[in-house]
């Protein structure tokens, strides 16, 4: 399984995604999940992905040859697209493509597979916008009232969200909003693991300004959570009923 998260914000856009994936108790790999195209200055765009890998690395490899090819136009390539709406439509309509011929290959020993996706990202002279695309390709998108989306194990990372992110969240605490909301779920479900990719997008940059992989063991990171943790223990004291 995994957990990704991405928030849009008056400042810009914050995205955070671990890279376990599991097949089983025995078998735990490492693959990125968060996948970044931009032309600086013009365009950026990021997506992370969520669910299977066969239909998440095949619809990107899909939208990456499309990309490179010499035919491709403004309703087939995410880098010609004129909206952001368009770049969701694209990627959407390819990954219920994808989904559907696995699962129809996959139908013969009845079984099946899903998978998600979270697509951020401004073009020059456009809006930033932030959309969740569900396995059937369609899709919706953060306002101001819910200014983050997540997919995967997203249940032990919300309340913290929920309580502080807001539009006018600086991106500075918007990073660490989403590394606490990473530290909660890391503690409370193994299909979340390290390490992780986290990338920050400035409003009209059109490019990737900040981009980091925290390992295993980073002392930063570690000395967050403890801080955290120490937070929360206090708190939890100080409250009487």
């Amino acid at each position: 399984m995994t957990y990704c998260v991405g928030l849009l914000l008056n400042d810009g856009m914050v995205m955070l995604s671990d890279t376990r994936t599991n097949a089983g108790l025995d078998n735990i790999s490492t693959y990125r999940k968060m996948f970044v195209f931009e032309d600086p200055g013009e365009r950026v765009i990021a997506i992370m992905t969520a669910g299977s890998l066969s239909i998440t690395q095949t619809t990107l490899a899909r939208l990456r040859e499309v990309i490179d090819s010499p035919d491709s136009d403004a309703e087939t390539s995410i880098m010609k697209a004129p909206t952001m709406l368009k770049v969701a439509e694209i990627v959407g309509n390819m990954l219920a493509s994808v989904r559907a011929e696995i699962d129809e290959k996959l139908s013969a020993m009845n079984q099946g597979a899903s998978a998600s996706m979270i697509v951020a990202g401004q073009r020059k002279g456009g809006a930033m916008r932030l959309f969740l695309i569900y396995p059937e390709g369609n899709f919706i998108e953060a306002t101001e009232d819910t200014p983050f989306l997540q997919i995967g194990e997203h249940k032990y990372g919300k309340p913290i969200l929920d309580r502080v992110v807001k539009p006018t969240t600086s991106l500075a605490d918007a990073q660490k909003a989403v590394l606490l909301s990473m530290d909660s779920t890391l503690r409370s479900n193994l299909s979340v693991g390290m390490p992780l990719d986290l990338c920050v997008i400035e409003r009209d940059a059109c490019k990737v300004t900040s981009r980091r992989r925290i390992e295993a063991g980073d002392a930063q990171f570690r000395a967050m959570s403890e801080a955290w943790s120490k937070a929360l223990r206090d708190g939890f004291l100080q409250i009487n009923l």
